[in-house]
């Protein structure tokens, strides 16, 4: 086991840390000023980590990790060049300057090059609760799995092999400054446990698993509980049969069914849009999703994965609707992509922040009561997912259920469909939403679907 000092990985000297990336930052800044560039942004970064794996009641690896970061982007005019390094010594410092200098006087002009509106920053930086370091060892956290991991296999006669458990402990502070005078600072935490094991024998086996992941280490679910829930679900796809070919509706529990909403994401952020590699150019004020269907981005929500007072770029996030009614009311962009088509940034440099999904319906079991046939699709593989033409195809397993009751697992299909179809089909969302990522949301109920079997 490697030799890792308890506690001082996760200690809180947060406010010493902020402070000197926000020099460093400042010291950045004024050497970009002092080549000559109009304008010039820098982010800066620390890290500390913690993560233990066990197998089968054995310590596979103790990791500890401190990585650290400082990356410029300057522009002169409209002509933009970036480096970045993990030195935080003067003279890396510069030499990074230096080379980002270099780049843009040899890069084309832009005219959507450049630095967001001055006018758009964030002029509040808030705290969102995000905060909460946890001293860790090495000794505790592989207690941890193994107690996780013994659980699960405890739990059920029929597991008969592990891939293992590991947890993990990260604590992170960064700077963005800019040449518009603009310095945020943010910190936040994160622990995750997690545990897969095999069920059953030779080329009956399956494997399964689930994990717990939260800002702070008093919400992760206990240890015993994720090895048992490992333990149920691996079980329960035990003995899975083959579906026909045909088309029924589909429901996807609330751990698959948020990758639909990444789809979507996908299709109307910037990138996209302006690159004509959308099936949603030209959307915003269409009906996309049924009526009764919204999406609300929620960026100040305390605690949530994602909160932020100002995107990648220091422009001040706000509370806003990106579906409502089931119309697009906006894409999602930053300032670059803004400029591409003529509009202006939402606050969305460097992706979304936290999503809540309108719900209809109660629950999982509440959707399956719903339909008197239906797949329920609990794994998604593959990446079988065009956003040029919207068209979706990939691999599946889950269970075959008939009047609200699971009837038998299912594996070994693919499920098929146009996304913007998909959309349209959506009859039912539940608000039996999953904590676990910043898009919170429950299980997903598209009324029709192609399901690729045997025969």
């Amino acid at each position: 086991m490697n030799d890792i000092t308890p506690a001082a990985h996760l200690q809180d000297d947060s406010g010493a840390r902020l402070e000197r990336l926000a020099g460093i930052a400042q010291q950045v800044l004024d050497l970009c000023r002092a080549q000559g560039a109009t304008q010039a942004e820098v982010d800066c970064s620390e890290s500390l980590g913690l993560s233990a794996s066990v197998r089968m009641g054995e310590v596979e690896t103790v990791e500890s990790n401190r990585d650290r970061g400082v990356s410029v982007t300057v522009y002169f005019g409209q002509r933009k060049g970036a480096a970045s390094t993990g030195d935080l010594a003067d003279a890396s410092l510069r030499s990074t300057v230096d080379h980002a200098c270099t780049i843009a006087k040899y890069t084309e002009a832009d005219p959507a090059a450049g630095l967001a509106d001055a006018a758009r920053m964030a002029r509040e930086v808030r705290d969102f609760d995000l905060w909460h370091p946890q001293p860790f060892d090495a000794e505790g956290a592989v207690a941890r799995a193994l107690e996780c991991e013994q659980a699960g296999r405890d739990a059920e006669p029929r597991i008969t092999n592990s891939d293992g458990a590991t947890m993990a402990a990260s604590a992170g502070v960064s700077v963005y400054a800019n040449s518009h005078g603009f310095v945020g600072r943010e910190r936040d935490t994160g622990y995750t446990l997690a545990c897969a094991l095999i069920a059953g024998h030779g080329d009956a086996m399956q494997r399964d698993g689930w994990y717990t992941t939260a800002i702070r280490d008093d919400a992760l679910e206990s240890a015993r509980a994720v090895g048992r829930h490992a333990a149920e679900l691996a079980v329960a796809r035990l003995d899975p049969r083959p579906l026909p070919t045909g088309a029924m509706p589909v429901v996807f529990a609330p751990e698959v069914a948020r990758s639909l909403i990444g789809h979507f994401i996908g299709a109307v952020s910037g990138g996209a849009l302006y690159r004509h590699a959308s099936f949603l150019v030209d959307h915003a004020g269409k009906q996309v999703f049924p009526d009764w269907f919204g999406l609300v981005e929620r960026p100040h929500l305390a605690g949530g994965f994602r909160s932020t007072s100002y995107d990648a770029e220091g422009v001040a996030t706000r509370e806003s609707a990106l579906v409502e009614g089931g119309v697009l009311q906006r894409y999602v962009l930053g300032s670059y992509s803004a400029r591409k088509l003529g509009l202006s940034s939402t606050a969305n440099a460097g992706g979304v922040h936290n999503l809540d999904v309108a719900t209809n319906v109660d629950g999982l079991q509440a959707i399956l009561d719903r339909v008197p046939r239906c797949l329920l699709v609990t794994e998604l593989m593959g990446q079988g997912v065009n956003t040029v033409t919207g068209d979706y195809s990939r691999g599946a397993a889950g269970f075959l259920v008939e009047d609200g009751q699971r009837v038998h697992p299912v594996d070994g299909i693919t499920i098929a469909g146009n996304l913007r179809e998909m959309f349209m089909a959506i009859e039912a969302v539940g608000a039996d939403i999953d904590p676990r990522s910043h898009i919170r949301m429950g299980s997903l109920l598209v009324g029709r679907m192609t399901i690729a079997g045997h025969g």
